[in-house]
């Protein structure tokens, strides 16, 4: 089982973006989205976030998204990254900062899926849950 879960793991981190690509990406959906109306100076991973998946300092056009969204899938990253981008056009979570991502087709799927991901985060940890092959049905 370890060199599966090895496997995967290299898999995932050939495939997580870095900071370069990460602004190639919000340049992308700002041009897709939002009429390439937001243009970020910088945008980075950071791992001090652990209480939020991304921030935005409209200000300086930075955006900061949490390494634990790194290895989630593309459309859940794109989601966080897009609703940052929206926040430098829009700052708080008013009608119109959810108006500029009704366009974004997966925006609910990924909101669920993040609440999710936070749901279990909060679940208790049961001792030796590593290693049951299985949970039960």
């Amino acid at each position: 089982m370890t060199v599966m879960l090895r496997k995967l793991a290299a898999q995932e981190s050939r495939r997580m973006l870095g900071d370069a690509e990460l602004g190639e990406r919000a340049t992308l959906l700002s041009e897709q989205y939002l009429e390439g109306r937001a243009r970020p100076a910088g945008v980075r991973w950071v791992t001090n976030q652990n209480s939020r998946w991304g921030s935005c300092t409209p200000a300086e056009g930075s955006i900061r998204l949490s390494h634990r969204l790194q290895g989630m899938p593309d459309y859940v990253v794109d989601y966080v990254l897009l609703h940052e981008l929206a926040h430098l056009l829009v700052p708080g979570h008013g009608e119109r900062f959810w108006k500029l991502l009704e366009s974004y087709p997966r925006t609910e799927r990924a909101r669920g899926y993040l609440e999710g991901v936070a749901a279990a985060e909060r679940l208790p940890r049961r001792a030796g849950a590593a290693e049951d092959p299985a949970p039960s049905v």
